[in-house]
């Protein structure tokens, strides 16, 4: 077996693998790694372990990425190839060790021929480390996995009690004239962006600029690979827009990625009816998980939204070459700790373009 850069855009055996590979992630999609190009105007490279009948038995997107400007960025947020930017999971697809160290020793190669101080890979599971002498591993986040049944009359959210209980809110959402549907067309994501500004404004996060989203829906919606789901309330004869979430799918995964809300209108129950129908929906559309996306340590309040869903927690790891200095990592740790306290009571000071404008300034770096 050999590796080789190929045109993941133009050769049909990397979304062929995609096809037959069980562990296969939309973030492994071209629709999604042409969408993080357009977002900044960065190549991806795409690399692909070969055997020698041409036959792909592993690939690996990498991207580099300009870090921080400033030495606060710490090994996370500096300098580096990644896989992938922008991005909670992505890593080497494989179908055996061997395709998976080749991989690795051309990423770590390509690393240092570019000049990039870090090599960056974002797995669950996987022990790169015992393939590649020098890596390291850390835990970043935990995500959560809620496992689908094959039919969604048998969807059942925890014990008895739980279930009851969303199911109230869901009566709830309905009982105050709220409904949901299926995105149509773009000017159904513009009306939206405007609410997934204010929600992350709210909960002092940078946002990711329109361009991006428009190129997901140029890029995945056709082809059934993303739904935007909204909920929308009829008030004096004109229809409100509450909320709404993008829901990503490939292979066996349903994940659910991006989410907008103003904080008024949680009282309505709009979020928990838009997970009912999006958990019912990719059951439905032959899904076996429904990935509730990952949640930082210091938000207990999302963790437990998810955890309500029947979802389990599943951890999510960070790799790197070389590995990172543990004393300098603490000490960067405990720095963007505090300014994040600070920052975050002037972030939702901001207007909301100010948010997108600084939002997209940030994720340009990253």
């Amino acid at each position: 077996m050999h590796v080789a850069e190929i045109d993941f855009r133009k050769d049909p055996r990397w979304e062929q693998f995609l096809v037959y590979c069980p562990d296969a992630l939309i973030f492994h999609h071209p629709s999604w790694l042409e969408a993080l190009e357009r977002e900044y105007g960065t190549r991806c490279i795409g690399l692909a372990c070969e055997d020698e009948s041409g036959n792909l038995r592993g690939i690996l997107p990498l991207m580099a990425t300009r870090g921080l400007p400033t030495n606060l960025g710490s090994h996370q947020l500096g300098p580096r190839l990644s896989s992938l930017p922008r991005t909670p999971l992505a890593g080497p697809l494989c179908v055996t060790d061997e395709a998976a160290a080749l991989l690795l020793q051309e990423a770590v190669r390509r690393a240092s021929e570019m000049g990039h101080r870090q090599l960056e890979l974002k797995v669950c599971g996987l022990n790169l480390d015992e393939l590649v002498p020098g890596m390291a591993r850390t835990v970043w986040r935990l995500s959560y996995v809620y496992g689908l049944p094959k039919k969604p009359e048998l969807v059942r959210f925890g014990n008895a009690r739980n279930h009851a209980r969303i199911e109230w809110a869901i009566c709830k959402a309905k009982k105050h004239h709220v409904e949901t549907r299926v995105a149509n067309d773009e000017k159904d994501l513009r009306d939206w962006y405007p609410i997934y500004l204010y929600t992350l404004r709210f909960h002092a996060i940078p946002p990711r600029p329109y361009r991006f989203f428009k190129a997901l829906w140029e890029l995945m919606h056709e082809r059934g690979l993303m739904r935007l789901w909204l909920a929308e309330r009829r008030e004096r004869n004109k229809t409100r827009l509450l909320a709404g979430s993008i829901i990503l799918g490939l292979g066996q995964t349903s994940y659910y990625a991006f989410n907008g809300c103003r904080p008024g209108d949680f009282g309505l129950r709009p979020n928990d009816l838009l997970q009912w129908c999006a958990i019912h929906d990719a059951c439905a559309r032959g899904f076996r998980w429904y990935d509730l996306g990952e949640v930082p340590a210091d938000n207990p309040n999302l963790a437990e939204f998810k955890r309500k869903w029947g979802a389990l927690p599943k951890p999510l790891y960070r790799y790197y070459y070389p590995a990172p200095a543990s004393h300098y990592r603490a000490v960067i740790s405990r720095t963007q700790a505090g300014l994040s306290r600070h920052l975050a009571r002037i972030w939702r000071l901001m207007p909301l373009r100010a948010t997108s404008l600084l939002g997209d300034y940030i994720y340009s770096y990253l």
